[in-house]
């Protein structure tokens, strides 16, 4: 019998000796409300389902998680917490700290997580030595998506340095094409920008600016070289751009309205929802300058603390439904990331996908893997917010490059 399987006769037990009724059911709150994670997410909750777990859905739009917190924090304050959350990261240790998360302990000795998480994930996903979250997949954030048919009609080869990139812009520019879809929201113009700063320095500047905070690094010239390219890129985004959803970004690349989307590979996502295939209709590729790095986000499930015993089995049967290989292929292969474990073949992905756990194990083995500043991986929420703030006022316009690198320096140093 499967542990799943005992789990949910035990909470079965447990509703039937009370009320004679069976009532397994999580409560999950998420942001992923576009079409490709929204097919994602019923991979999850069709296999509950099937094991006899309801799904009460509490769904908070917008990309990075920040609104969705908001909410959060409202519910928990009013005594009222979800049973699960997805989460990103330093929020997971937050509310670690406040005592808010339930102890996973006893199921991931069960079934090995230690063995089979990978060490930069488990310093999310636990706190103090306890798991407290279960990792649902590896998003790696350095990617650039295109367009085949606009790179075919432009004669555009993959670009290899960021000259080419900006020459293959500039050249769908000229054509009458959007030459970067983007969105114009906080963390997506940082998900930008953490690419700017490791293709200007590489993984020692990116670990001493991003994840150290060291002073002279966030004001160097290297740092004002990154804003410099940022610049370069706002020059090549559609009029439109402000308030953009990532989703619709992506849409102008899959529709081949825009020749290239740097983002997350939740992108592909999006691309396989409108039934296109990896290799074929668009193409990806690391973002020119970052090759054998990988900066990444992973999202987990963090367990509230439930007093509820019927509620208590339910999400521990979720996290053990999580942490499972066949799940963490279905998942991933629709939601565009690759899985949470390391145990898993990558033969049912695509190109894409088998490029990015080559790639994401290549950059682990080799120092090269980094967590996100722009996805809550590098450093706490505070420290990212400040960096946000800098981030888009420079995107809009309001500081020339060295300016930005100084009030980086300035706003950083406020919020540690």
């Amino acid at each position: 019998m499967t542990i799943l399987r005992k789990l949910q006769l035990s909470a079965a037990a447990v509703a039937l000796s009370t009320t004679g009724v069976v009532a397994q059911e999580v409560e999950v709150l998420h942001w992923w409300t576009s079409g490709g994670e929204a097919a994602a997410l019923n991979v999850l909750r069709e296999d509950l389902a099937g094991n006899g777990i309801g799904w009460t859905d509490m769904p908070v739009a917008g990309g990075g998680g920040s609104d969705a917190m908001t909410v959060l924090r409202a519910r928990v304050t009013a005594g009222d917490p979800p049973t699960a959350v997805q989460m990103l990261g330093f929020s997971i240790q937050d509310w670690a700290a406040e005592g808010a998360l339930a102890n996973l302990n006893d199921l991931a000795a069960e079934q090995n997580w230690n063995d089979v998480v990978p060490e930069a994930l488990q310093r999310f996903s636990t706190y103090d030595g306890d798991w407290v979250a279960a990792p649902v997949n590896v998003h790696s954030t350095n990617w650039v998506w295109a367009n085949t048919a606009l790179m075919e009609e432009l004669g555009i080869e993959q670009p290899g340095t960021w000259d080419e990139f900006v020459a293959a812009m500039q050249a769908a520019q000229d054509a009458g094409y959007t030459a970067l879809a983007h969105g114009g929201q906080a963390w997506q113009d940082a998900t930008i920008f953490d690419s700017m700063v490791m293709g200007v320095g590489g993984p020692e500047f990116y670990q001493a600016a991003m994840v150290d905070l060291d002073p002279e690094a966030l004001g160097s010239a290297q740092m004002v070289e990154a804003f410099e390219r940022m610049a370069v890129l706002r020059g090549f985004v559609d009029d439109n751009f402000s308030g953009r959803d990532w989703n619709l970004a992506s849409a102008m690349v899959a529709n081949g309205d825009a020749l290239f989307q740097i983002m997350g590979d939740w992108a592909k996502g999006e691309f396989i929802n409108a039934g296109q295939t990896a290799g074929e209709e668009f193409q990806c590729f690391r973002v020119p300058g970052t090759e054998g790095t990988v900066t990444f986000n992973s999202d987990q499930f963090a367990m509230f603390n439930v007093t509820d015993a019927t509620a208590m089995e339910a999400q521990t049967a979720m996290a053990s439904a999580v942490m499972s290989p066949e799940f963490q292929v279905a998942f991933n292969t629709v939601k565009g990331s690759v899985p949470a474990r390391t145990d898993i073949s990558p033969e049912a992905f695509d190109a894409c996908g088998q490029m990015g756990m080559a790639q994401l194990a290549e950059a682990a083995a080799g120092g090269g893997l980094f967590g996100s500043m722009a996805h809550g991986h590098a450093n706490n929420p505070s420290v990212q917010n400040a960096m946000y703030d800098v981030i888009t006022a420079h995107f809009n316009g309001e500081y020339d490059a060295e300016t930005a690198a100084q009030e980086m320096v300035t706003a950083v140093e406020l919020a540690m």
